[in-house]
């Protein structure tokens, strides 16, 4: 299996943390050197290992953003 190659290249925020100091994340991220993407995934606290995650375009989280916007909770 090939190594996944990553840059996180703006961290926007941190969603939440665990006790055992993973960090749920958002970030712009370039994967494999193609074009960046906004991220949503669990990190190390190293930012050596991650968990699943998703992988929003800039239209896909502009269109998250107007759908939350919208929402009531």
């Amino acid at each position: 299996m090939s190594e996944i190659k990553y840059e996180i290249l703006k961290n926007i925020g941190v969603l939440s943390k665990s006790a055992s100091g993973w960090a749920k994340e958002i970030n712009l991220i370039s994967w494999n050197d193609r074009e960046p993407k906004y991220d949503i995934r669990d990190w190390s606290a190293d930012h050596e290992k991650m968990g699943k995650g998703v992988t929003l375009s800039q239209v896909e989280l502009e269109a998250l953003k107007a759908l939350l916007n919208s929402s009531e909770f």
